[in-house]
This record gives C-alpha cells, sequence and structure tokens, in this order.
C-alpha cells in the first residue's frame, strides 16, 4: 500500500471509530442522566476533571516525544517506550506516596472520599500506558489495533458504569467513577507489561533525559489548553448566570463534534509527516497538506449549515435549548483553527522546540481570560464562542512565526493555509445570516452550501474522484 493510500486509509478509519465511540456518549447519555441526579451527574464528570488536570502533571507530558523518538531510537524504540514509561510510573508512584501521607487534606481540598482520592492516584501510575500504546500504534501505522483499544474502552466503560450504578445505590456517581475508570486501568495494566516485556528497560538516562527534555515544556501548554477549554463557562457563570453558562457549554459540546474529523485527520496525519520531515520530504508534504487543508475548510463549512437542525435532533424535546445555536459557527471555525495551527505544533515537536509551544498556549489562554472579562459582561455568553476563535486565531499566527522565522523553516504552503483560513471564517460567520427561524432560511442556506460544495468539487474535481474510487475499492474490508 501506497504512503498516501495509507494515511487516507487510517484517516478514514479514525473517523469511523470515532464518530461510532461517540454515538455511544449520545445514545447513553439520556441513561446516565436518568440514573443519576444532577448533583451526583456533576461529582462524576468533575472527578474525570481532576484525572485530566492531574495526569498532565503526573505523566510529565513524556507522551509527547513518541513520535520523534520513533525517528530517533528507530531500531531501539521498544526500549524507549519501556523506559519513558518507567520514568512516568516512578513519578506518579512518588505523587502517590506523598497523596497517601497527605489523604486527608487532599480530600477535603477537591472534595472526595479518601478511598476515591486514593484511586485516582494510584489510576494516575497505571492509566498514562494506554496513551502511551495508543501513541505506540500510532506511529507504527497500526491503526487497527489503536482503534480496537479506544472500541474496548468505550463499551467496557459503560457496561461496567451502569453495573456499578445500580451495585452503589445509594452513592451512584461512585459507580459511574469506578465503572470509568476500571476498564482502562485494567487495560493499562496489561499494557504496562507488554511495554515492558517488549523493552526490557526501566531506566536509562539517555532516554529520561531525552524524554524530559520534550515533556516538561509541554506541561505548561497542556495545562493551559485546559484553561482555553474551560475558563469560558465558569466566566460565564460567574458573569452572567448557570443559564446562560448551560446554554454555552452545549452548543460548545455540539461545535466540538467537528473535532472528530479533524482528530482523526491529525492522527492519520501526523506518523506520515515525521517519516517525510526525517526524508527531507518537504514537496511531498506540502502538495498532500494543501489537500487537508481543503478538506478541514469543506467539513467546516459543511458543519456549521447542517448544525441549527443536528441540535434540534439532538434535544427535540428541549427547545429552549435551541438558542445555542448562535455558539455553534465561532467555536466550529475555532476547531478550524486549532487544526491548522497543530500543523505548526507537529514541526515545533519534530525539531523539539516544545517550550515555544508552552509560550504559545499559555499566552492564548492569558489572552482568552482578558477578552472574556471584557466582552461577556458586554454581549453575554456568545461572545465567548468569539473569543475562543481569536484565541485560536492568535495561537495559529504565533505557532507560524516560530516555525518560519525562529526555527526557520518552510514547510507548508502558508499563505494558502492563511487565505483558506480567511474565507472560511468569512464564509461561516456569514453563514449566521441564514440561521434565524424560518424554511427561507433553511433552504436558503442549504442552496448557499450547496453551491459552495459543487464549487469545491469542481475546483478539486481529480483529487475528488480520487478520494472516491480509493472508497469504493477499499470500505468493501479488503
Amino acid at each position: 500500500m501506497s504512503e498516501k493510500n495509507l494515511v487516507l486509509k487510517s484517516g478514514i478509519w479514525y473517523t469511523l471509530s470515532s464518530i461510532a465511540i461517540r454515538a455511544v456518549a449520545i445514545i447513553t447519555s439520556p441513561i446516565y442522566t436518568a440514573m443519576l441526579t444532577t448533583g451526583d451527574y456533576g461529582r462524576a464528570n468533575t472527578f474525570n476533571s481532576y484525572v485530566e488536570v492531574f495526569n498532565i502533571i503526573t505523566c510529565l507530558c513524556v507522551v509527547y516525544s513518541v513520535g520523534r523518538a520513533k525517528i530517533d531510537f528507530k531500531e531501539k524504540f521498544d526500549e524507549y517506550m519501556s523506559a519513558m514509561q518507567g520514568l512516568s510510573s516512578s513519578f506518579a508512584f512518588c505523587v502517590l506516596i506523598t497523596v497517601t501521607v497527605f489523604r486527608e487534606q487532599i480530600s477535603g481540598i477537591i472534595k472526595y472520599e479518601v478511598p476515591l482520592v486514593m484511586a485516582l492516584f494510584a489510576y494516575l501510575v497505571i492509566y498514562p500506558s494506554v496513551q502511551y500504546m495508543q501513541e505506540k500504534c500510532r506511529f507504527e501505522y497500526k491503526y487497527r489495533e489503536n482503534i480496537a483499544i479506544s472500541v474496548i474502552t468505550c463499551v467496557g466503560t459503560v457496561a461496567l458504569s451502569i453495573t456499578l450504578m445500580y451495585l452503589f445505590n445509594d452513592k451512584r456517581y461512585i459507580g459511574k467513577i469506578l465503572g470509568t475508570i476500571l476498564p482502562t486501568f485494567l487495560m493499562g495494566i496489561c499494557f504496562y507489561i507488554n511495554i515492558l516485556k517488549k523493552g526490557k528497560v526501566f531506566y536509562k538516562r539517555e532516554y529520561w533525559r531525552y524524554a524530559l527534555r520534550i515533556g516538561l515544556p509541554m506541561i505548561p501548554h497542556a495545562l493551559a489548553l485546559v484553561v482555553l477549554a474551560q475558563i469560558d463557562r465558569i466566566m460565564i457563570k460567574n458573569m452572567c448566570s448557570d443559564a446562560d453558562a448551560g446554554l454555552y457549554i452545549y452548543g460548545y459540546s455540539i461545535s466540538t463534534l467537528l473535532a472528530i474529523f479533524t482528530n482523526a485527520i491529525g492522527q492519520a496525519w501526523l506518523p506520515w509527516l515525521n517519516d517525510q520531515l526525517a526524508s527531507g520530504n518537504r514537496d511531498r508534504i506540502r502538495q498532500l497538506q494543501k489537500k487537508l487543508v481543503l478538506l478541514g475548510c469543506f467539513l467546516s463549512l459543511g458543519f456549521i449549515t447542517a448544525a441549527p437542525e443536528a441540535l434540534m435532533l439532538l434535544a427535540p424535546r428541549a427547545r429552549d435549548y435551541w438558542v445555542a445555536k448562535w455558539v455553534i459557527p465561532p467555536v466550529a471555525l475555532g476547531t478550524l483553527a486549532q487544526y491548522f495551527y497543530t500543523n505548526y505544533v507537529n514541526i515545533e515537536l519534530f525539531f523539539k522546540r516544545t517550550p515555544i509551544i508552552a509560550v504559545a498556549s499559555v499566552m492564548a489562554a492569558i489572552a482568552n481570560t482578558i477578552m472574556n472579562a471584557v466582552m461577556i459582561p458586554r454581549y453575554g455568553y456568545v461572545a465567548a464562542a468569539y473569543t475562543t476563535l481569536a484565541s485560536y486565531l492568535l495561537l495559529m499566527l504565533f505557532h507560524y512565526i516560530a516555525v518560519t522565522y525562529v526555527i526557520k523553516e518552510r514547510v507548508y504552503a502558508n499563505s494558502y493555509m492563511f487565505a483558506a483560513m480567511g474565507v472560511c471564517m468569512a464564509a461561516g460567520i456569514a453563514m449566521c445570516c441564514f440561521y434565524r427561524d424560518g424554511r427561507k432560511m433553511i433552504v436558503m442556506r442549504y442552496s448557499v452550501a450547496a453551491v459552495t460544495l459543487t464549487l469545491f468539487a469542481v475546483i478539486n474535481r481529480r483529487d475528488v474522484r480520487l478520494l472516491a474510487d480509493y472508497i469504493r475499492k477499499r470500505l468493501h474490508l479488503t
């Protein structure tokens, strides 16, 4: 199979699996809300937020080093993965010991029972092994194995969560928490043993220093991204109301469905990109990346077009939520900007310039907070969607400057990507004119989308024909 076909096929399968997993989440959401009180639902999901934040610290973000290590330690990649796992699990275990000593105090701070606090930090010792195995599969082009891990985790989490919520009838949030972490924990133990067995190295100074040099600067980056994703809803709650925060969160969650597709494309693209960078094939990267830029724009505009109807279908009896449609276009365009700036982040990771990434993310998080403080009181919760878009545009610009003028690499067709982003932004925001109620608006919106689709297909007819032929030949599982 050619390299381009491998990228395309893995991208298709990553997309299909992401859609399936997201569909399971949507289908099971009413089950969870029916079984849990709003308080229990909040406690269970807040626990997941703590996992996300603390994992950034305890795993030392060394997972970001995997892609480049696959090139630098090509013949000893298994050794590197084993030693990297040894590094993060050792640090996480030290944190667990510290938490054990101060468990009562930490329980009081995060407002969870001591057994759940201990379960949280014990989980963080093993959980990164699942991430490491998925990254390993990703960069070895083993997309079937990678997808299988995600599907098994998803199905296991749903089945066990529902079962344990029945068993913990008085405190069902505990059943939901345990049902979420246990399948991944058990899988993590298997992967921990597997990685260690293959690599046979727990400590090697060279590997640990390499991993820390790339990983440590990514900690503020990862924390800043959490702030970017969460700070707006907190500020809306404090400056407006719980109802406005609920509308914003709902509209935001619908908008990020677009990330299913952009993330799947990124998962397929990155291993190939690293291989081509190592081989010096800049022209091949530029040619394929231009097609991915167009694909991202096409998906984004299509998503913005259909979003109001998708929102109604997902909440058919909750008409009060339909007004959240105004949040969708700017957040979807922010997802597109994120998809674009990640191209530059990949270059920075390849050249091990991770401090640049951290600086950019922290600056964007600060800018987002300031813009929210100014705009939300004046224009309400919808303003936060536009500040999110502005923050991701700042990230795109900053990373472009860093790659072009600091690292001095010209890998992509930069003007093409920025022009595409500008056109897509203008079209996406203009589409808001057709978001008003009424059949006439719906007809006009889809008519504009149909014209756009036709122009896209005509301009890129060769690529569209190749894609259609490939899908027709490959998707029957041969």
